[in-house]
């Protein structure tokens, strides 16, 4: 395969990551992608190449965006933090407390703690919502209000792969009177300077770069034509029935179009530079964006050692670490990224992934535009750079 031009700056020490990346492009049909590091504050690695269109008549840029799936559920997870480092958000408390209508049909003792650790059994409404619905905010926190729970809340963890984002979104929408985009914007990413966005606005849609291929859920669906009533049974024979319900129950039509990068789907559409989510994870790292206790609070371990995830549970290799949820992030106590057992952080449908080394004082961040495999860090291209940087950072730490 043609040899892409990656440019950028990467530290001396950090050379590897440039090797590994640049070797991606010819070994693992890379077509745009780019790749940030920050050590103690300080950018290490910020290194891009390709294209942003699959006809490469577009090159990719320091500045060019892409869909970053549901590695926006990190930036989301983390407006709810500042919110309680702030005091403002109880994790404890109930759903309801901020969100009345939340409490119908069961769901009046649901904690926020569970909305954000993936066990409230929210993964869907109980009816498909037809297409476009997706971009009513409103309309879907309704449905969503309105829904008994698919399992006993409380019970076992399903990754709340598309409703996660209207979830936590309404509840901090509840308490600043703001959208949950506007409020990363205005209180994390703006003054950080870093260009992630949930809700992208027009003028930014040109330095967006299009995904090459996407999650076709409607394939499930075909393997699953008859999505699981309450309570979710049978999902050791049939395990893709409750993700192919999670993914299908909110479509969200084509996400290369102007509606799509335009709305606020706070589980998936987020859309960002990796610099911009390495500046994120770096200060989450440096201690610069909520306290101590705070960030000891939302990465600690909320699974049950070896606990399967309802959803996701299909998707993990035989052999592999299974997934472990802090409240909101993927834990590391399973070193499924890396070899720091407490760092944190989220990956995307098609392989993106962002996360914080607090110990090391590490913050990395991957995105690209071809759809790959894996939300949980197992793309082999994510792989490779998490490798590469770990052993620069073993020489640098001697």
């Amino acid at each position: 395969m043609e040899a892409a031009t990656v440019t950028g700056h990467c530290a001396a020490d950090f050379e590897g990551v440039r090797t590994a990346f640049e070797r991606n492009f010819r070994e693992h049909g890379e077509i745009g992608a780019a790749v940030a590091v920050t050590l103690d504050g300080e950018a290490v690695v910020d290194l891009w190449g390709g294209h942003a269109t699959e006809d490469r008549s577009r090159a990719w840029e320091r500045d060019t965006l892409v869909n970053v799936y549901s590695t926006s559920k990190g930036m989301t997870a983390l407006c709810a933090h500042l919110l309680a480092d702030r005091g403002e958000l109880d994790v404890d408390a109930p759903v309801a407390r901020y969100w009345p209508e939340f409490g119908q049909a069961g769901k009046r003792d649901i904690p926020v703690r569970w909305l954000l650790s993936h066990r409230a059994g929210m993964i869907a409404p109980r009816h498909p919502l037809s297409p476009g619905r997706a971009y009513d905010w409103d309309y879907v926190c309704d449905a969503l209000a309105a829904t008994p729970p698919w399992w006993e809340p409380g019970t076992a963890q399903g990754y709340h792969a598309v409703t996660f984002g209207y979830l936590v979104g309404e509840v901090v929408r509840r308490i600043t009177g703001q959208s949950l985009g506007t409020f990363l914007r205005g209180e994390i990413t703006g003054p950080l300077g870093a260009r992630v966005f949930i809700g992208t606005p027009a003028e930014e849609h040109p330095h967006c770069a299009d995904m090459v291929g996407q999650l076709d859920a409607a394939l499930l669906t075909e393997q699953f034509p008859e999505l699981p009533r309450p309570p979710l049974r049978g999902l050791d024979d049939h395990p893709l029935a409750a993700l192919a319900l999670a993914l299908m129950s909110i479509p969200t039509g084509d996400i290369n179009s102007a509606a799509y990068r335009a709305a606020e789907i706070p589980s998936g559409n987020g859309h960002a530079t990796a610099h911009g989510l390495a500046a994120v994870y770096g200060a989450l790292a440096g201690g610069g964006l909520v306290s101590a206790a705070t960030l000891e609070e939302l990465r600690r371990p909320q699974s049950r050692p070896g606990e399967p995830d309802l959803t996701l549970g299909a998707l993990v290799p035989e052999g592999a670490p299974g997934i472990s949820w802090g409240l909101g992030y993927m834990v590391n106590s399973e070193g499924r990224v890396g070899p720091s057992p407490r760092a944190f952080g989220h990956g995307g449908a098609g392989g993106s992934y962002a996360f914080a080394d607090p110990e090391n004082g590490l913050s990395y961040a991957y995105a690209m535009n071809r759809y790959g495999g894996g939300t949980a860090g197992s793309d082999p291209r994510n792989r490779v750079l998490v490798a590469a940087v770990y052993e620069a950072l073993g020489r640098v730490r001697g």
